[in-house]
């Protein structure tokens, strides 16, 4: 229904050339009529028509209004300056004036076209009063503060208009923002919770190569030699895999919409998977000791869980980079932060530079996640050698995390 009216409705510049031509043939017309048969001081014709020119200009004038507001707004008050001043009978000669008032005010820019406005309807006071000093009968004088107020009015409608018109924009544009405003805050939440699960991705994965790695080493050495040891480099390359396996679909798990599981997910990785941890990595080579200086705190998940992945990806990197030797966990959880310390003692046959140390081309993706970890959680990391040629990678938690969620 509603598009049949609009269908209907003509274009906006033949609505104006049509409300130009009704109030040409309105100021005409009326004031004809109100002065048939009245001695009036200057006809309608005197001057060579005058009279008629300056209604149908005035009149004619508002099919423009639009396009230019105060010109024609100007061309109207002229037109009833010298209308009255010459004092050509009144009557209703003064529609297409407070027509162009209205658009000045509503299609204006506010505080100017109310300063236009208000000026010209100034002069137009001052011009319409002293031309009707002397007017006959006094009571005329009455439709001279009639046009005065009319055209207050005018101006003053046309300023509501626009002021709603305003407001309404202005509302238009902060539901847009907010909409926009939602819309990145919705992607800027998807890009973390990809950047969260690319990052344990990237921690079970990598623990998991390195551990495998090393055992495939060992069983392609001893294979022949000594079957016992290989057999359990295999079941520890089994465990590992099935342990991976299990906590890639723990991570995934998130992005699937049905619960149809084949068996049961592992519990998120936290402290309390050090015990698995540290076994795997003593399965690697590695000589692993775990001190607690208050075994069994609770802990906050995320705290917890970035504190495990600290761990990990620290003994990966010795794993990956300096093969067996003797490395420290220690974990201290404070009343306000958890203090994380994991070194190593470096290479055993060859000390020296730990083969992990930043370089010159700077500090590899295991560092560099770590720290971002930390930092997402109000935390800070520092990783360096020690004098002795070993590792120590150095972290703060906050138990009360101030950054972003994890």
């Amino acid at each position: 229904m509603e598009h049949r009216v609009a269908s209907l409705r003509l274009p906006m510049p033949a609505q104006e050339v049509l409300l130009a031509l009704f109030i040409t043939v309105m100021q005409v017309q009326g004031t004809m009529v109100r002065n048939a048969g009245e001695v009036v001081q200057r006809p309608l014709t005197d001057l060579g028509n005058l009279g008629y020119v300056l209604l149908i200009v005035s009149g004619a004038a508002v099919a423009v209004r639009r396009r230019w507001p105060v010109p024609v707004f100007l061309t109207t008050a002229l037109a009833s300056v010298v209308y009255y001043t010459l004092g050509f009978p009144d009557g209703p000669g003064w529609l297409g004036l407070f027509v162009a008032l209205y658009t000045v005010a509503a299609y204006g820019d506010g505080r100017r076209s109310l300063m236009i406005a208000g000026a010209g309807i100034s002069v137009l006071a001052a011009v319409w009063l002293v031309a009707a000093a002397d007017i006959e009968p006094s009571a005329a004088i009455g439709w001279v503060y009639f046009r005065i107020g009319a055209s207050v009015m005018s101006a003053a409608l046309g300023e509501s208009v626009r002021s709603r018109h305003v407001i309404a924009a202005d509302a238009q544009k902060r539901a847009e923002l907010a909409e926009r405003t939602r819309e990145e805050e919705a992607r800027a939440r998807v890009d973390a919770e990809r950047l969260r699960i690319a990052r344990e991705v990237h921690d079970t994965v990598a623990h998991a190569i390195a551990i495998i790695n090393v055992q495939s080493g060992v069983t392609a050495h001893v294979l022949d030699k000594r079957p016992e040891v290989a057999r359990e480099a295999l079941r520890t390359i089994e465990q590992t895999s099935s342990r991976a396996l299990r906590e890639m679909r723990a991570i995934l798990g998130v992005l699937r919409d049905d619960d149809d599981d084949d068996g049961e997910r592992v519990p998120y990785p936290g402290l309390g998977q050090i015990g698995e941890l540290t076994a795997k990595a003593r399965a690697a080579g590695l000589d692993v000791e775990v001190e607690e200086s208050a075994p069994g705190t609770p802990l906050p998940s995320a705290v917890g869980g970035a504190a495990y992945r600290i761990v990990q990806e620290s003994i990966t990197n010795v794993v990956r980079h300096v093969g067996p030797t003797r490395v420290t966990v220690a974990l201290d959880p404070g009343i306000e932060s958890l203090e994380i310390r994991v070194t190593d003692e470096g290479r055993r046959a060859a000390p020296g530079r730990h083969p992990g140390t930043p370089g010159p081309a700077g500090p590899g993706h295991g560092i560099a996640g770590m720290r971002e970890r930390c930092r997402l959680l109000g935390g800070e990391l520092d990783a360096g050698p020690t004098p002795d040629g070993g590792f120590e990678v150095r972290a703060r938690l906050p138990l009360a995390p101030t950054g972003p969620s994890l």
